[in-house]
């Protein structure tokens, strides 16, 4: 958090703004957040997944061994809450790219997380409205042996600091490429998938696994309302003032991962032997969405891979549309390609 005073007047507390960027810019002060039941709890109950791994700890006891596993969306949600040190004015955050799940976090671990500034473009003026910038951020979070859990990119919008001439420092243009950021990724991160005994996983938990037969096929879920969206936020330590002061954009919205969140517990309905979910390819947001909308997504099948050890992992694409109460017209909302591990 950065905070300014002039003279002896009161201090506005409060993170940077677009022009306070430049390429480079490192955040680690986010405090360090160990995963507990509690925590585990507060998150399943606003999302209401049904990951087996994550609810049953017997489970995860005989497929991984020790403590239960930590579900991979609270280990998003938290490197991303940490991650907005950087991001308190945002107006909207566009995507998230390349995310890969390096580590399988346990309750009892701690993560913390380093936000980095890759990339920065200016947008166009736009008559009447309040200059803005996009910012290209590179997350990577640890565990507290220093073992790597998460590395992502994701792209916020905000806004220059009030009375700015709409320029970057020193008067000169930021004009990044962010269509190439985290597109490219290292060939060291693949996951770790030694941390799952999947033959233990199969005959523990009853149902269809792993079919190479799965692809091309497309669930259709029942809809969810949203809710809980400040709580969710703010017990992943979520500062972005847009999903908690109304006055921030005129309307307060609700936080990206909540609407991703949602899409995993529908994934999991249709899908119910997901063990883990192994990387994000891509998410973007189409459209904002709003405490008390209903979410309905389309889940495919887009492809599937065995695994050495058995088992084997889908590609899946979520599209994810938004019910208002008064409209008859669904809107999109939400284009998220992701992977996860069956058994």
């Amino acid at each position: 958090m950065t905070a300014s005073a002039t003279g002896s007047g009161p201090t506005d507390v409060g993170g940077p703004y677009f022009d306070d960027f430049e390429v480079g810019h490192r955040f680690d002060a986010a405090p360090s957040v160990t995963f507990t039941d509690g925590l585990a709890a507060v998150h399943q109950s606003i999302l209401g997944d049904r990951m087996r791994l994550p609810v049953d700890a017997h489970l995860s006891r005989r497929v991984g061994g020790g403590a239960a596993f930590v579900h991979p969306g609270l280990v998003c949600d938290m490197a991303i809450g940490q991650s907005t040190l950087a991001t308190h004015h945002v107006r909207a955050n566009l995507f998230y790219r390349g995310l890969r799940m390096l580590g399988a976090p346990r309750i009892g671990d701690t993560l913390t997380t380093v936000t980095t500034v890759v990339g920065l473009r200016e947008n166009s003026a736009k008559a009447g409205r309040a200059p803005t910038g996009l910012a290209a951020l590179h997350i990577e979070s640890h565990d507290q042996s220093g073992r790597r859990i998460l590395d992502f990119h994701r792209c916020a919008m905000l806004p220059f600091s009030p009375d700015h001439g709409g320029t970057g420092p020193q008067g000169h243009r930021h004009d990044d490429d962010l269509s190439v950021i985290g597109r490219d990724r290292e060939t060291d991160t693949r996951p770790d998938l030694t941390d799952y005994d999947l033959a233990a996983f199969r005959a523990a938990a009853p149902g269809d696994h792993f079919r190479s037969d799965l692809l091309g096929r497309v669930f259709r879920s029942s809809g969810d309302v949203v809710s809980g969206a400040p709580e969710l936020a703010r017990a992943t330590l979520n500062i972005a003032a847009t999903h908690h002061d109304a006055r921030a954009t005129g309307h307060r919205l609700v936080y990206g991962g909540h609407t991703i969140g949602v899409a995993l517990a529908q994934a999991t309905r249709a899908l119910p032997d997901i063990v883990t979910v192994t990387r994000w390819e891509s998410c973007e947001h189409l459209g904002p969405v709003r405490e008390g909308d209903t979410l309905s997504s389309e889940l495919t099948v887009t492809a599937c891979s065995p695994e050495p050890q058995g088992g084997g992992t889908a590609d899946l694409r979520s599209i994810v549309h938004a019910h208002d109460a008064g409209s008859d017209s669904p809107r999109a909302v939400l284009d998220w390609s992701f992977t996860v591990l069956l058994a």
